[in-house]
C-alpha cells in the first residue's frame, strides 16, 4: 500500500521517528557548534517584534541577537535582507526562523557564518520543492481561509489572526501583534528555494501541536525528513510568543550552551 506524506510521517513516528531520515538530515552527523550570535527571521503576518519575548532571554545568556526586518515583497529580497545581517556577524551564528521564513533559512542557511538552523513551526522545503503541493497533501490549515487581499497585497484578517494564528496569546497582546503585521505580496507564497541548507547544517525544529496555520503533521514530517532535533509544544502557531522560554532553550541548545 502506498503512503502519502502525511501517512508516511505517522508511520515513521511509529517505527522510531527521525532514524528513518538519518541519511538525509544533517543532524545525524554532528552536534552543535558553540556560537555567540543569533539571527532571527520573522514570517508572514508579522514583523521582527514577533521575537520580542525570546530576545531578552537570549541576551541574558550573553548572546548577540539581531532580528531581521525582512521584506515580504519578493523571495529574493527577503533572502537578501537576511544575508546582509548574516554578513555582519563575527563568527558562528544560529539562524532561526518562524513560519514562512523557514524558506529563508533553507535558502540562505549555507552562509559561512551559519553554524545551526532552528525552525519554529516553519516551512522547511527541499531544494526546488513545491511547498504548496506538499502542504496540499495535509488538511488545509484554517488560517488560510482568513487571508484577505487588496490587489496583490495580502494580510490576515483580525478574526483569523486572533483565532488561527495567535490563539493561545492573551487577546490584548494578540491585537497588538495584529496591528504590526506586515502585508505580503501574493507571488511570495509561490516561491521555491534553490537550496536546502538543512542538508548541510545541524538543525533543530519546534513543532506547534495546536497549530492552525501550518498543519502539525506537516511540521512533524518536515522535522523528521531533515533529521532535526525536535521538540513539540502545546502551542498555537506563534510558540515564539506563547512559549518563549522553550524556544529560547532550543536556540541555546543549537548555540552549544548548556
Amino acid at each position: 500500500m502506498s503512503l502519502n506524506r502525511r501517512s508516511f510521517a505517522k508511520a515513521a513516528l511509529a517505527a522510531g521517528g527521525a532514524a528513518l531520515f538519518a541519511e538525509t538530515g544533517a543532524n545525524a552527523a554532528g552536534a552543535a557548534v558553540p556560537a555567540r550570535n543569533v539571527v532571527l527571521v520573522h514570517g508572514l503576518f508579522a514583523d521582527g517584534s514577533s521575537w520580542s519575548e525570546v530576545i531578552p532571554l537570549l541576551q541574558a545568556r550573553g548572546l548577540n541577537v539581531t532580528a531581521v526586518q525582512n521584506s515580504l515583497k519578493s523571495f529574493p529580497e527577503a533572502v537578501a535582507d537576511a544575508v546582509r545581517v548574516l554578513d555582519r556577524q563575527d563568527g558562528p551564528t544560529v539562524f532561526a526562523g518562524h513560519s514562512f521564513s523557514g524558506m529563508i533559512l533553507s535558502e540562505a542557511g549555507e552562509h559561512p557564518n551559519v553554524s545551526a538552523l532552528v525552525y519554529v513551526a516553519a516551512r522547511a522545503p527541499d531544494a526546488r520543492e513545491d511547498y504548496g503541493a506538499l502542504a496540499a497533501t495535509y488538511p488545509a490549515a484554517p488560517a488560510g481561509a482568513g487571508i484577505v487581499f487588496d490587489g496583490d497585497e495580502g494580510r490576515l484578517s483580525e478574526e483569523a489572526f486572533l483565532r488561527d494564528f495567535a490563539g493561545d496569546v492573551p487577546e490584548a497582546r494578540a491585537r497588538a501583534l495584529y496591528a504590526v503585521q506586515q502585508p505580503f505580496l501574493r507571488a511570495l507564497t509561490a516561491a521555491r528555494t534553490t537550496k536546502a541548507a538543512w542538508r548541510t547544517r545541524p538543525t533543530w525544529y519546534a513543532v506547534s501541536a495546536n497549530d492552525r496555520t501550518i498543519d502539525p503533521d506537516l511540521q512533524r514530517f518536515m522535522a523528521m525528513r531533515m533529521g532535526a532535533t525536535t521538540v513539540e509544544l502545546d502551542s498555537s502557531h506563534v510558540s515564539l510568543i506563547s512559549h518563549p522560554a522553550e524556544i529560547a532553550r532550543l536556540i541555546l541548545d543549537a548555540a552549544g550552551q548548556d
